[in-house]
């Protein structure tokens, strides 16, 4: 999985990419057919916003999120992408199980 994490106004620290990096890979924990994540890390008039593309094999994902702290947005923008994901994926494998039934039902 490849992290690509850019800074608008904002000089991305060590210490914010580690912490995007750590969290990001709660994401990759729950869904493992991730192939990229672009993150972008902006500050406008005082709001702190993080927003995020995550790239499956099929589809992308999107989510933003904004906040005073910068921490606390990364924190709502990963729980609003791990909740995607996990709804992506719960598709993905219902369509699945739902064929392999008929099938052996069929069969």
């Amino acid at each position: 999985m490849q992290i690509n994490i850019t800074g608008h106004h904002i000089e991305v620290t060590p210490a914010l990419r580690a912490y995007v990096t750590e969290k990001l890979q709660r994401i990759s924990r729950h869904f493992d057919h991730v192939i990229s994540i672009d993150v972008i890390l902006k500050v406008e008039n005082h709001h702190k916003q993080a927003e995020a593309k995550v790239n499956t094999a099929g589809k992308s994902l999107f989510a933003q999120e904004s906040d005073g702290d910068m921490y606390a947005a990364i924190d709502g923008l990963i729980d609003k992408l791990d909740k995607q994901v996990r709804r992506h994926k719960d598709r993905v494998r219902g369509n699945h199980a739902n064929g392999a039934k008929r099938a052996a039902s069929l069969g």
